[in-house]
């Protein structure tokens, strides 16, 4: 017979705590990947667009597109600063949601060690209990054997 466990919906409230961190910590990883994604394409399109600019600087270029060209930098530039602060702040996001899931999991493995020392104990006394009773049946087939 498998003991019931005291503290059965506590352990189960932790572990559904446990699965809505895990699901919170993907949905930060996927915030997180998005920024870092949109982040990288900037700077891509800003090293695409340097170079662009230096050869076009090498060909001879009105001072009309140079101005273009550089406020086009500049803007592209205060962007990837905005992309670098939404980055930061969804790492940071992201690494608090990851400590949270590791403090649930471990108060979750702590029940469950709780619940296995409960059946374990509770297996070794119904193993005594069995074991005092094969010895008094032991006992009284002896005691009736010695009557015949």
């Amino acid at each position: 017979m498998m003991p019931t466990f005291r503290l059965q919906k506590l352990w189960t409230m932790k572990e559904k705590e446990k699965q809505a961190a895990l699901a919170e910590y993907e949905e930060a990883v996927h915030k997180f990947e998005q920024a870092a994604e949109t982040l990288y394409k900037l700077l891509k399109e800003k090293e695409r667009c340097e170079a662009e600019r230096d050869r076009r600087l090498q060909d001879g270029l009105a001072v009309g597109a140079i101005r273009h060209t550089l406020q086009y930098l500049a803007s592209l530039q205060q962007t990837i600063d905005h992309y670098q602060l939404i980055v930061m702040r969804a790492r940071e996001q992201m690494q608090c949601r990851h400590q949270r899931l590791i403090e649930l999991n471990i108060e979750v493995k702590k029940y469950e060690k709780m619940q296995e020392r409960v059946r374990r104990w509770t297996e070794q006394r119904e193993k005594e209990a069995e074991s005092r009773l094969l010895d008094e049946i032991a006992v009284q087939r002896f005691v009736r054997q010695g009557e015949l």
